[in-house]
């Protein structure tokens, strides 16, 4: 991976496949509005053409919310990462995120 696509790309892809089932992730989807989800399993390559199209083969399963959540009820630092236009997988570094993701979990996927 690394001599391939950089250092960079193989550190995230490391993170990315070492963060603990359970975890929480937020997404972005095509009409702007954010989803709350917990990582399900192990990192797997998707070859598949659809994949490729949008550029996604690097995949984890993922249990999402029943429905995205209100803006405003989005921990502010979230936000303000999306709004900076990473599109790249990313640890929000902020300590109420993993505390206000959790309660908003137990409201969007009833536990």
């Amino acid at each position: 991976m690394d001599a391939r696509h950089g250092e960079r790309l193989a550190r995230r892809l490391e993170r990315f496949a070492a963060a603990p089932d359970g975890a929480f992730v937020w997404t972005r989807d095509a009409e702007g509005l954010l989803w709350l989800g917990r990582l399900a399993g192990a990192w797997r390559y998707d070859p598949s053409a659809a994949a490729q199209a949008v550029d996604l083969v690097h995949v984890r399963p993922c249990a999402w919310g029943e429905a995205p959540i209100d803006a405003s009820e989005v921990p502010a630092a979230v936000r303000a990462t999306f709004a900076r236009g990473g599109r790249n997988w990313q640890r929000v570094h902020d300590s109420e995120v993993s505390t206000r993701s959790a309660a908003l979990w137990k409201e969007c996927a009833g536990g």
